[in-house]
Formats: C-alpha cells, sequence, structure tokens
C-alpha cells in the first residue's frame, strides 16, 4: 500500500515531512480498513516506511544533512 500525506504545521506552514504525523496516518488508515499495517507513505521530502506490529509502530526512511554550521 501507498499513501500520500502533506503536512502543514502552525507556525511554520507547510513542511517536508513529519514522522509522527506519518504514523499516525498509517494507524488511522489501518484502524478504518483503507491500509495494511505496513506501508509506503509519500511525503514532499521522501517516502517513508511504516509497519504497525501490535503495540510498536516502526518507521524507516533516510537519514541526510541538510544543514552544517559553526556555533
Amino acid at each position: 500500500d501507498r499513501l500520500r500525506m502533506r503536512v502543514w504545521e502552525r507556525g511554520a506552514g507547510a513542511t517536508q515531512a513529519c514522522g509522527t504525523g506519518a504514523c499516525a496516518t498509517v494507524v488511522a488508515a489501518v484502524l478504518n480498513d483503507r491500509s495494511d499495517r505496513e506501508c509506503t507513505v509519500e511525503l514532499p521530502g521522501g517516502d517513508l516506511r511504516i509497519r504497525w506490529d501490535d503495540d510498536t509502530v516502526w518507521m524507516t526512511g533516510p537519514a541526510v544533512r541538510v544543514f552544517a554550521g559553526t556555533r
């Protein structure tokens, strides 16, 4: 299964991704019989793979540096 999601954060506006929101989206979709317990959530910043096992939700996706700076 693949779900598409957009994120709007109060005070920040549209953002590229939200891991917590992606996990919650999959749980809600499963509870409403709209998705399997493992699926890909498509976000503007890239895809996340979410799996809901019993009482644990797992999220897998890329980790990339988006900023480097000094103190």
